[in-house]
């Protein structure tokens, strides 16, 4: 017989396709899908039972089914507009992993267990190294946020690995994920008309495409390849930078440099109407930005993204539509400032040699 998959979050987008995608796979035999709202996509043959893995009943559900693999997809940070609901998005993603990490342990049948993190678990600060590798330690643990809930159920997640020694357990830390269907707050504030950005920092980002992700999700779920382990903990992440600034020419998209208070005073007046969660998660990316070393997810994982860090945000770009400056124009009027600006400080340090000879022929 094949494998029972049982997927949570399935009625979120990224949920939802990959339900879709692992039903195609010819080891999968049945795929069961959880949530605790009624997905708006279809599923496929998934079975879709809802039920909210903050309860118990979720223990049933794997003994009822005799599930084999889970893929732990409802850690998530909440989106625009969440307001209340944000204490509810903080107890799927805490309390629902406990649940299910309890249900885990009990069950006889479950074999291997995925959970979908990300690369917040490092924190953001000034402090922070060039490069994160899986085994770096932050600076300072995030305080808050989805940043704090990804490092909490980690931790559940470890606590359940020495426990269930006998599961294969694999962790993915995923950079900003964006692509035509990105529903995250970041995808909400590239999306912005006019995007606000921390006065004197341009930081570095990294993206990984949705399709990477269903990809390495699906790789992580079965048996690892000849020659690879997908059990352990990976950074997930396509391969090169790109800088905010950079990010904003491409989208055709203004700027508005703000101190770090006004940024921040902006950014709660956003949550509070709606428009964008430019929470102070957020706004730490991207004050200090953050890039991991990726060579464990090819070595190890064997896990090679179809899509470069540039490559994902030129597809997300596209399906956003044009900004208000063309971003041909945009990089032009960049070019311009920057060609007038090398121009002055040739002249200022030309000037400055005079001056120099000038008060050192006086005092001659």
């Amino acid at each position: 017989m094949g494998k029972v998959v049982l997927v949570t979050g399935a009625a979120r987008q990224l949920g939802g396709r990959f339900v879709r995608r692992i039903q195609r796979d010819p080891e999968v035999d049945r795929v069961i899908a959880v949530d605790a709202a009624a997905p708006p996509h279809r599923l496929g043959s998934a079975e879709f039972i809802r039920t909210d893995i903050r309860q118990s009943s979720i223990a049933r559900v794997l003994a009822e089914h005799a599930v084999d693999t889970v893929v732990h997809l409802a850690v998530t940070g909440g989106g625009a507009g969440a307001g209340g609901a944000g204490s509810a998005v903080k107890e799927t993603n805490v309390i629902g992993t406990m649940q299910l990490l309890g249900a885990c342990q009990k069950s006889p049948t479950v074999r291997r267990l995925v959970v979908k993190s990300s690369t917040s678990v490092y924190g953001g600060a000034s402090r922070d190294p060039a490069v994160f590798t899986e085994t770096t330690q932050p600076k300072s643990l995030p305080a808050g946020g989805f940043a704090k809930d990804a490092v909490e159920v980690e931790s559940y997640v470890r606590g359940f690995a020495r426990r269930r020694p006998d599961v294969a357990v694999c962790v993915l830390r995923f950079a900003n994920i964006l692509g035509p269907y990105a529903d995250s707050a970041l995808a909400e504030y590239f999306s912005m008309p006019v995007m606000p950005t921390v006065l004197g920092y341009d930081p570095r980002l990294q993206f990984v495409h949705e399709d990477d992700v269903l990809d390495v999700l699906r790789l992580a779920a079965g048996e690892p390849q000849r020659g690879t382990l997908n059990s352990g903990t990976f950074n997930i992440a396509g391969d090169g930078v790109l800088l905010l600034s950079q990010c904003a020419r491409r989208l055709g998209r203004p700027t508005v440099p703000l101190l770090l208070p006004a940024v921040t005073w902006v950014g709660s007046a956003l949550r509070a109407v709606g428009v964008t969660d430019f929470s102070p998660e957020q706004i730490r990316l991207l004050t200090h930005g953050r890039v991991v070393e990726t060579s464990q997810m090819r070595e190890v994982l064997g896990f090679k993204p179809m899509y470069t860090t540039a490559e994902t945000f030129a597809d997300f770009a596209r399906s956003r539509g044009k900004g208000l400056l063309p971003p041909e124009q945009a990089g032009q009027v960049v070019d311009r400032v920057a060609a007038a600006l090398k121009v002055n400080s040739v002249n200022a340090d030309a000037l400055n040699v005079e001056v120099a000879g000038a008060e050192e022929g006086a005092q001659r």
